[in-house]
């Protein structure tokens, strides 16, 4: 755009006019710009129709799900049990009596107790640590009471110093020694013992097992030599020794038929239990430590039993799980149903192989009569019914709000989708389909009036105008509505189905909705175009005036200067006269 300012010669302000030039022939850019915010209005108020339509379309499909008027609700006649009762889509509906007078449990291999070997062989115990003698649980340090007198251990000491520390602090009043046969501590007394104070920081009395007993003789509960968890096999503290391995130290045995290896060098006790309970044999092994001995218990209940097998002198010997070992027998199940006779039953859960209804899950955690009642799941149903109608109303709404035409005083005001005579075709197609009858139906439902399902008068919105109607068909005919709305063909679901593929499209294809957004997009870029050349084309148009204008104020600049030279050059008469 040129510098020059306009009119130094003329007078003429050219610039502004111009202006004024460029700003007619403009006229047609801006009834474009008008036309391309009107297309991009449009195409918002589409872009917010497919949101409604998908809206609609996700709801449609909720009614074609297979299970979707096939739920049922299981629940319990005593509302505060805690029996879990489940019942599978299409279970029938009626009620069940279930009186459980037994309940299953599992079956469990003790093995024998005392498993580890004792704290000492004979009763000189001054060569035994606390810190290492072998209990279940490991003392620790500080003090513990007896009969009111305080006695500091550390975990150096030795048990011998330990029972001569109880007798000096007792003044002689309570003696302590140990029992190799029986692999106890025995406290003795001039009275009754009283053991332990609120204020104790050592656990030294918990770990050999001393309790008040209201007497002048107190003794461990049990033996104190326990299995090592955590060391390897061959130093585990096993009282009886591992012997039937190979020449690598590895052995095997088995539970239930299945195989498990271990190798005492590397192996402790607590991995091989962790072995036991990852494998396959239906077992969970764990460590008791009161009773120092190992314990399988069967992972499902009923009057199973457990088998163990190794060559003798192997780990399971030495942990007394073979000829040694306790089966404690796992209990059936015993309950009967609507009254008849006793049934049995592995499990605490039963199914239809027990109980007879196909479907219906019942778990039983305690004995007693509870009722079962199987019922349609309407609450489901008609939530799925529900989220259909507001989808439904959803996209009516849009479509009536944005093609209304309000005539007002004489003047007609119009909607942003006024001229869309496709787009409320849309509306009235819809309409259309859910209110025809599903042909070939002979049921009791037919139609959505079937289902007291109709349009709100003078609306193209659906409600519930019959709920008595709803409750009744959802209840008692759920068979009929499922195929009102799932008839593979010509179902109610099939039939808008067809239409929603058609406005949104399938399988990533475009449908009539998003053709019409990219119509209007092209449109836009085709206007876009049309404005770009009439501003190249005004752009020449102005430079073209500016350029004559200028011409024009250098010559008439020229013949200005040309009048002053002659006005200079031939002064005028009268002026000469004058000066005479």
């Amino acid at each position: 755009m040129t510098t020059q300012l306009a009119g130094l010669a003329s007078g003429f302000d050219w610039n502004a006019f111009v202006d004024t030039i460029m700003q007619l022939e403009r006229a047609p850019i801006s009834r474009i710009e008008t036309e391309i915010v009107e297309n991009t209005i449009e195409s918002n108020s589409l872009l917010t129709l497919n949101t409604y339509m998908s809206s609609l379309q996700t709801a449609v499909k909720a009614l074609e799900d297979e299970n979707a008027f096939s739920n049922r609700t299981a629940t319990l006649t005593d509302s505060t049990s805690t029996w879990g009762v489940q019942a599978a889509a299409g279970t029938a509906n009626g009620t069940t009596t279930i009186n459980v007078s037994k309940l299953a449990t599992t079956a469990r291999l003790e093995g024998a107790s005392n498993r580890g070997t004792s704290l000492a062989s004979t009763s000189d115990v001054s060569g035994v640590s606390l810190a290492t003698m072998g209990t279940s649980i490991t003392p620790t340090a500080g003090v513990f009471t007896i009969n009111g007198a305080q006695v500091t251990v550390d975990l150096a000491d030795s048990l011998q110093d330990v029972f001569t520390a109880i007798n000096t602090a007792t003044g002689g009043a309570v003696t302590a020694s140990y029992n190799a046969t029986t692999d106890q501590v025995e406290l003795a007394g001039t009275g009754t013992i009283v053991l332990g104070a609120a204020n104790d920081t050592s656990n030294f009395l918990a770990a050999l097992r001393l309790n008040n007993n209201g007497t002048n003789a107190v003794s461990s509960s049990g033996s104190l030599g326990a299995l090592s968890l955590y060391a390897t096999l061959d130093s585990g503290r096993f009282d009886s020794a591992i012997t039937a391995v190979d020449g690598n130290g590895v052995g095997t045995f088995s539970i239930n038929g299945v195989d498990i290896s271990y190798d005492v060098d590397t192996d402790s006790l607590n991995a091989v239990l962790q072995r036991i309970n990852d494998s396959t044999a239906g077992v969970t092994a764990s460590y008791d430590s009161v009773a120092d001995r190992v314990v399988l218990q069967n992972d499902v209940t009923g009057d199973i039993g457990i088998a163990v097998s190794e060559t003798a002198g192997g780990l399971m010997d030495a942990l007394g799980l073979t000829g040694s070992a306790t089966l404690v027998a796992g209990t059936n199940a015993e309950f009967t149903v609507n009254g008849g006779s006793t049934r049995v039953a592995t499990s605490n859960t039963l199914g239809a192989d027990q109980h007879g209804v196909t479907g219906l899950s019942i778990t039983a955690d305690a004995t007693g009569t509870q009722t079962v009642t199987i019922a349609a799941d309407t609450a489901g149903m008609r939530q799925k019914i529900d989220s259909f109608i507001e989808a439904f109303n959803g996209v009516q709404r849009f479509i009536e709000s944005e093609s209304a035409i309000v005539s007002s005083d004489g003047n007609v005001t119009t909607s942003t989708l006024s001229g869309n005579r496709e787009v409320q075709d849309w509306a009235t197609a819809l309409r259309r389909a859910v209110f025809e009858a599903v042909p070939g139906l002979e049921n009791s439902v037919s139609r959505l009036e079937s289902m007291g399902i109709d349009f709100l008068s003078g609306t193209s919105e659906l409600s519930v105008t019959d709920e008595s109607k709803l409750t009744n068909a959802l209840e008692n005919n759920a068979d009929d509505v499922a195929t009102f709305f799932q008839q593979s063909s010509d179902g109610f679901v099939a039939n808008l189905t067809v239409l929603l593929d058609n406005y949104l499209g399938v399988n990533g294809g475009d449908g009539q909705l998003e053709t019409q957004r990219t119509n209007l997009a092209d449109a836009n870029k085709s206007l876009e175009q049309q404005i770009e050349d009439i501003e190249r084309r005004l752009e020449q148009r102005r430079e073209l005036l500016e350029a004559s204008f200028i011409a024009m104020e250098q010559a008439q600049s020229k013949l200005q200067q040309m009048q002053t030279h002659l006005n200079n050059a031939f002064p005028s008469t009268g002026s000469s006269s004058g000066q005479s």
